[in-house]
């Protein structure tokens, strides 16, 4: 099986793939603690295994997942000489829960950090944009048979995924003109 078009069947993506699961877990995690000045050790993704233990009713932490993945639109396609690059733009969805005591606050500090040009500028860094957030739903959970302050929120972020394809430019062909 060949990996670029010199030959026919399918193509993979060739070099990185774009940070996808712990990868784009980490990036996430940064921009949250970086916003809101929660504590990284204070900071969880959602539906990882093993669950760490939740920090006492006291303390005020956050976790996140990412709900759903988004194409925009159709791919751009940039030929080089050995192969193309697929642009695309997917949103990337997420789910944010504070709890504790201060979690309102701590919600309310990464909605309003969320409109920060320099905090955008560093969320771009990382190949990510902010595009829009959901209001803030007050959801009370109870963990280990205590009521718990819990304040959701859905996060909406653009992800720039670039990918290479062997797929070559046609240099010479081997055809013969003849005739007048």
């Amino acid at each position: 099986m060949s990996n670029d078009s010199t030959a026919a069947g399918y193509l993979t993506p060739t070099g990185s793939d774009p940070d996808y699961g712990e990868g784009l877990e980490g990036t996430i995690s940064r921009w949250i603690q970086g916003l809101t000045g929660i504590d990284a050790s204070l900071v969880f993704p959602l539906w990882t295994a093993p669950q760490p233990e939740s920090p006492p009713d006291n303390m005020t932490w956050c976790t996140f997942g990412v709900t759903g993945v988004q194409v925009d639109s159709p791919p751009a396609y940039i030929q080089g000489d050995e192969s193309v690059a697929q642009w695309s733009q997917e949103t990337i969805s997420l789910t944010v829960r504070f709890y504790g005591p201060a979690g309102l606050m701590t919600a309310t500090r990464l909605r309003d950090g969320m409109l920060v040009t320099q905090n955008h500028d560093e969320l771009n860094r990382a190949g990510l944009a902010f595009i829009q957030q959901g209001g803030i739903l007050n959801v009370p959970e109870q963990i280990n048979s205590l009521w718990v302050r819990r304040y959701d929120t859905s996060v909406d972020l653009q992800h720039k995924i670039i990918r290479q394809y062997g797929v070559k430019t046609l240099v010479q062909a081997p055809v013969t003109f003849f005739g007048e």
